[in-house]
């Protein structure tokens, strides 16, 4: 009987041994669970887990089949990696310029082939109607009735116009071929006036879009570019402007057009024909490009603080597209034969 006892005692032990010994395994894998949850809190939810990936791939890295890697000071990289840079002047072979800045930039490529002081401040003259045209085609509908106001009057008498009136009513694709064939400076007036309300408005709009596009060396102070001393802008500036202008295919169309024929109704039923000629020599047959160059269309400008300027489109005997600048010549003919001296650097 007492062994009997003994043994159920003896069972009794061995089964809270047992159960406390699973209860510490018990508690010990909690345990461990709290631990793994806290560490998940800490680093999903407090812990600032944002990765330094600066070399988290290097293409020099002979595991990824590439030996060198290395970019040229004339190609852009990161965020500006479809824009040519220039951090100094570059000119490879040597070629003599006497413009006060000059520029040569592949659009296919991204490459500056040829930089000459292109963030040095100039007066643009009327390559300032690349942003009045830029801005116009963001903001504006090419279709819609413009009425020409007294605003195409406030220029100065002998500057280069477009020979609209008030009460002339064109669309505001018309005023465009006035501002960019013809360089009409009134041309300008009446579209800023329509599409900003103001002339000063326009003007506030022009400077906004220049910042917002990386041309932060660029003032403006009038819609046309005849001279103001804070009216000033750099051959890269243009670049800029030029380059985002490019992505429309209107303005490509107009700076490509060696001239227009309008005929505009006057106010008393009658009306008149007007032609508009492109000042640029390359369009209007004045000069001739180097043999592989085509020269598409682009802005001329000009005043005696400028000097000669020309902003060109071009493309070589493959298509492939180049915009070059010339800013501050001497005279229109240097402007055009250092203009080729240029447009031969293009491969």
């Amino acid at each position: 009987m007492e062994n009997s006892r003994y043994t159920r005692n003896r069972r009794r032990e061995q089964e809270r041994i047992r159960q406390r010994k699973a209860a510490r395994r018990f508690l010990l894998l909690v345990l461990l669970l709290l631990i793994a949850a806290a560490f998940a809190v800490y680093f999903f939810v407090f812990r600032d887990h944002e990765l330094n990936l600066t070399k988290a791939y290097d293409p020099a890295d002979q595991v990824f089949g590439i030996n060198q890697v290395e970019l040229s000071p004339s190609q852009a990289s990161g965020f500006a990696s479809g824009l040519c840079v220039a951090n100094e002047d570059y000119n490879p072979n040597e070629i003599s310029l006497a413009a006060g800045a000059a520029g040569l930039f592949s659009e296919d490529t991204h490459e500056t082939l040829y930089a000459k002081s292109v963030h040095e401040r100039m007066y643009p003259a009327s390559l300032t109607k690349i942003m009045t045209c830029l801005v116009a085609l963001k903001y504006g509908n090419l279709d819609d009735v413009v009425t020409v106001g007294q605003e195409c009057y406030n220029i100065a008498s002998d500057s280069s116009v477009a020979n609209i009136i008030p009460g002339d009513q064109l669309t505001l694709r018309e005023l465009l071929y006035g501002l960019m064939i013809n360089s009409g400076n009134d041309a300008g007036m009446s579209i800023a006036v329509y599409i900003a309300g103001s002339v000063d408005a326009y003007v506030d709009l022009m400077n906004q879009e220049a910042a917002a596009i990386g041309a932060t060396n660029t003032h403006f102070m009038n819609p046309h570019g005849l001279h103001d001393e804070n009216h000033y802008t750099t051959v890269y500036d243009v670049y800029l402007m030029f380059h985002e202008a490019l992505k429309y295919t209107d303005f490509q169309e107009i700076i490509g057009m060696h001239n227009y024929y309008i005929t505009i109704p006057n106010i008393d039923g009658t009306s008149r024909d007007v032609v508009w000629e492109s000042t640029n020599y390359y369009s209007n047959g004045n000069a001739t490009a180097p043999g592989d160059v085509q020269v598409v269309g682009g802005k001329t400008g000009t005043t005696s603080e400028a000097g000669a300027c020309l902003c060109l489109y071009s493309k070589d005997r493959y298509g492939s597209p180049y915009i070059s600048i010339i800013m501050n010549a001497a005279t229109h003919d240097d402007l055009y034969s250092q203009m080729n001296v240029l447009l031969r650097e293009i491969p």
